[in-house]
Formats: structure tokens, sequence, C-alpha cells
């Protein structure tokens, strides 16, 4: 059995000053359209999302690059519980691996956003 995490921090003022023009391209880059839907245009939401994103890239061992940012989704269900969807080459990263559950945790105040991702699997 193996175990990896991951965990970022963001401070929302970031994407709260960024230039309007640069601010949604940046959204439209980072998140999938249901994504976007679901969190709205809040810079608290926005950033816990993007915070998650980066954990997982980092439990997955390669960070964005290897894998593209709207191939990570997370959705929220009824509860409030982040759920997470592996699509494309986040998914075989994870297959390589042998990750198969994993749990997150997302949280923010005003002024950070922060998440943290575990992920279990078989060694490979």
């Amino acid at each position: 059995m193996q175990l990896k995490t991951g965990v970022d921090l963001v401070e929302i003022d970031r994407l709260k000053n960024l230039n309007p023009g640069i601010r949604q391209r940046f959204i439209e880059r980072v998140f999938a359209p249901s994504e976007i839907a679901e969190l709205g245009d809040s810079n608290q939401r926005l950033s816990a999302g993007f915070a998650a994103k980066e954990a997982v890239s980092k439990a997955l061992g390669c960070g964005i690059g290897l894998v593209g940012w709207q191939e990570i989704v997370i959705h929220h269900l009824p509860s409030g519980e982040p759920t997470l969807f592996l699509y494309g080459n986040a998914a075989r990263q994870a297959e390589l691996l042998g990750l198969t559950q994993w749990s997150i945790s997302i949280s923010h105040s005003k002024t950070h956003a922060i998440a943290m991702v575990v992920a279990l699997g078989e060694s490979r």
C-alpha cells in the first residue's frame, strides 16, 4: 500500500487583483465549464478550487505540466464535500502510480485558501 499527499495554499488577493481580462482567461484555462458554473465568481471559491487542483497535481508527483488543469475536476456534493474526477494524463498518471482512492479537504478564510489531498493505492 502507498500513500501520497499534496497541499497548496493560495493568497486570495492574487486572483482578486488580476486585471479583469487576464482573470477571466485564467479562470477559463484552469476550470472546466461545469466547475465555473458551480464556483461562480467568488474569489475565495475559485482560489480554493485552484489550490485543490495544485494539491492533486502534487499528489500525482508531477505538478501541472504533465497534467492539464482541466484534467483535474472537482465538484461538490450537496453536503459540500469535494469530489475528484481525473481525466486524460491525470487519470493515466494516477493509474501508473496505482492511486485509486482520493480524499480532498478544501477551506478558505478572507485572505487565504488551502487544499489538502490524500491518495491511496497499491505500490507499483
